[in-house]
């Protein structure tokens, strides 16, 4: 057994539903959120800088909290920095967030299928050698949305919410896909408006679920060697990067999925 926390990383909100879900059937894992404010967002930045940024902040939490397994929260960290930090960290696991391609391709009827995301995953969608056959794919960059998401969402009104997700929504309905990923997990905090907006005649896919399968995954490796004892107390913990207060989301946010806030420079 071990009882060591499961670390979350991703540059704001985005990788909170991941967590989330994680932690519905194990609530008795200690689990670490990282949200880097101080570098929101990685969309525009380089792979060279993304990965940069993710190997210093996993060095930093390496120190401090130990993490039995890592999740790159972020489609966009994930496709830039995933090779190196398994490189550099060998001895860690990582799980990484890479847009659900392949059962989009395989529902994909029209022979076209879409894919939203930030700029830097729309760009380097290619190298992933995803599995889509013929499918042709189709990339739209949104860091709009990513925006509203982080920034907006949480006091914007179902029709402000409608209205931006019905741009995107346009945008491929003209180009003729049957299928939508969405590329980037801060749009699953708007899942349900795709999927009234969208469906049926297009399917909206995420990968939600496959992440959290390949926790689960890893961590019943070697007659569940990781998974924590399910007595043992554990701990929830938000960790922000930067030197500024946590401004009044961040709280609001804390609380309501039960958990701690601090700075990476408090722990």
């Amino acid at each position: 057994m071990d009882n060591r926390p499961i670390l979350f990383l991703d540059s704001g909100i985005g990788g909170i539903p991941y967590t989330c879900d994680f932690l519905k059937c194990n609530e008795h894992e200690s689990v670490f959120y990282l949200a880097d404010r101080e570098n929101f967002p990685y969309g525009p930045r380089k792979k060279e800088e993304i990965a940069s940024i993710l190997i210093s902040l996993t060095e930093k939490l390496q120190k401090k909290t130990a993490p039995k397994l890592a999740v790159i929260a972020c489609n966009t960290a994930s496709i830039a920095a995933l090779s190196m930090l398994r490189q550099k960290f060998p001895q860690l696991p990582f799980v990484g967030t890479v847009p659900a391609l392949k059962p989009a391709a395989i529902a994909c009827k029209s022979g076209k299928t879409g894919v939203l995301g930030t700029e830097r995953t729309i760009q380097d969608i290619r190298a992933l050698n995803l599995e889509t056959g013929n499918c042709e794919i189709i990339g739209v960059a949104a860091p709009e949305l990513v925006e509203f998401v982080e920034k907006s969402f949480d006091s914007a009104g179902e029709n402000e919410k409608t209205e931006i997700v019905k741009k995107y929504i346009n945008i491929f309905r003209e180009k003729g896909i049957d299928a939508l990923v969405l590329g980037c997990t801060h749009f699953l905090y708007l899942l349900d408006v795709f999927r009234r907006e969208a469906e049926p005649q297009i399917k909206i896919f995420d990968s939600l679920e496959g992440i959290t399968n390949r926790i689960e995954f890893l961590l019943n490796e070697n007659s569940g060697a990781l998974r924590a004892q399910k007595d043992c107390a554990h701990t929830r913990k938000i960790i922000l990067t930067g030197t500024q207060p946590p401004d009044s989301s961040w709280i609001n946010r804390a609380k309501t999925y039960g958990f701690d806030l601090c700075l990476i420079n408090e722990l």
